[in-house]
């Protein structure tokens, strides 16, 4: 909100006024107001691990992040571009792979990879996109550079989020919304709708869509349920989907139904018992033959996860330059891979200064924050890089932007990141904003909601 010499910056000068003229107690009720009205609507998440109270309310913060018109156009195409980088890539794994011919990405950093689908090779998708839904993690380091943190191109989840902090701040705060020329969000659903009946197989004109949760007890159950609704379209198990002469169809109470795309929130592993786990009870039999046959879409595609592995990550402003032509617009968080020897001597030597993390691994799980991790979680930690040094990464504790946040003593600041939710289908598309997710414990840098984590409503100021 604030300059380095403590100057209010001009996106904030609209809300920091009407801030100052707020009565005593006033954001403490509205936050109270705000936690009854999730509750209500049972906007929660599930915590893998935990018994007692499975279900909680993912934090809200009632006090937006505000980014001006100019800048989020900067950051709008540079995400945009990523995200075309990173289909090319994935069609190019799949196909001639001409990437690994020049050198640029070995064989072995894809081939071999455990998120590398054999089965999808030669396959051909509907307008070569395979990451129909992709979640790009931003971190903001000054005051105009942005890293890339992360790539999510498997099944990227919080979009919900996003959607409901903008309802309840509108409901809260409408003085605010008369006062900022805010662009908006809700659109979303019928933008990711639009994005699904792209991705149909060829010749179908009115595609049947589907929502495929993993059930109830999935930690992201609400949003599959949030986005059916809200799109119009049914919410499925695997249980409520079969396969006949490679076509799937949906029970109905008038019979089977054939569906044609298939938005899933399952992972890989569990699609398909014929074609990956067999003990899994969440897939369908038969799915993957129909998907390579062309008969169903599914979003995201199949294998999509060899390139949002955190060692493949490396390599994107290197595909950006190899299928694009271009300069990278955002850049990389320096890295270090762990299967290098130079690499991983530096990074054991340097320990409580990184931040280490599993190459597959997600949701701020398995991960080593040094500087705010005892000697005894680090000699731990460094006992797992040595006996498989291939499955990190490692990367300087980047000093994180912080926004002014609700806490229990106040308004404080805390650190931030954002996550832009991207669209592929015949064109790249995404509303204007994210989910900015913050980390609510003081000095933390682990914004995940599985960690203690909360969101934000972040606005982008029309120009």
């Amino acid at each position: 909100m604030r300059t380095d010499d403590d100057q209010v910056r001009d996106i904030y000068q609209i809300y920091t006024h009407w801030m100052s003229q707020l009565a005593e107690g006033t954001l403490e009720r509205k936050s109270a107001e705000a936690e009854l009205l999730f509750r209500r609507l049972g906007i929660t998440f599930a915590v893998y691990g935990e018994t007692a109270g499975a279900e909680r309310l993912i934090p809200f913060d009632i006090v937006p992040r505000i980014f001006g018109a100019k800048e989020w156009q900067r950051l709008q195409m540079g995400i945009k571009q990523r995200v075309r980088a990173l289909n090319a890539f994935l069609h190019d794994i799949y196909h001639d792979q001409e990437i690994i011919k020049a050198g640029i990405i070995s064989a072995r950093q894809v081939l071999d990879n455990e998120l590398y689908c054999k089965a999808m090779q030669g396959i051909d998708l509907p307008n070569q996109v395979y990451a129909h839904i992709a979640g790009i993690d931003l971190v903001r380091v000054a005051e105009n550079d942005f890293y890339v943190l992360e790539d999510n191109l498997r099944t990227p989840s919080g979009v919900s989020y996003m959607l409901e902090n903008r309802n309840t701040m509108m409901r809260l705060f409408p003085e605010l919304f008369a006062n900022h020329l805010v662009e908006p969000v809700e659109h979303y659903p019928q933008m990711l709708f639009d994005t699904l009946r792209e991705a149909a197989p060829t010749n179908v004109a009115a595609p049947t869509i589907v929502v495929m949760t993993p059930g109830a007890y999935n930690s992201a159950y609400f949003e599959h349920a949030f986005l059916a609704s809200q799109m119009g379209v049914e919410l499925v198990e695997g249980q409520d989907l079969f396969v006949h002469k490679q076509k799937v169809y949906m029970y109905t109470t008038e019979g089977p139904q054939q569906v044609h795309v298939i938005y899933r929130r399952v992972d890989d592993d569990f699609l398909d018992p014929m074609a990956f786990r067999p003990d899994s009870a969440l897939g369908v039999p038969g799915l993957m033959d129909a998907y390579c046959s062309g008969n169903v879409s599914l979003a995201n595609g199949v294998g999509t996860g060899v390139a949002d592995d955190k060692s493949t990550y490396l390599y994107v402003p290197e595909m950006i330059r190899f299928y694009l032509g271009e300069a990278p617009l955002l850049s990389n968080v320096p890295t270090w891979r762990l299967s290098e020897s130079d690499d991983l001597k530096y990074v054991l030597a340097h320990l409580p200064e990184l931040v280490v993390k599993e190459v597959q691994g997600s949701g701020g799980y398995g991960m080593l924050v040094g500087p705010t991790s005892s000697k005894e979680e680090i000699d731990t930690y460094k006992q797992r890089i040595l006996a498989e040094p291939d499955n990190f990464i490692a990367q300087p504790t980047l000093a994180l932007s912080t926004c002014p946040t609700m806490v229990e003593s106040g308004v404080a600041p805390r650190h931030v990141d954002l996550r832009p939710f991207v669209l592929s289908g015949k064109e790249i598309r995404l509303v204007p904003g994210g989910l900015t997710r913050v980390a609510l414990r003081e000095g933390s840098l682990v914004v995940n909601s599985s960690q203690g984590g909360g969101t934000k409503d972040t606005w982008v100021l029309e120009d």
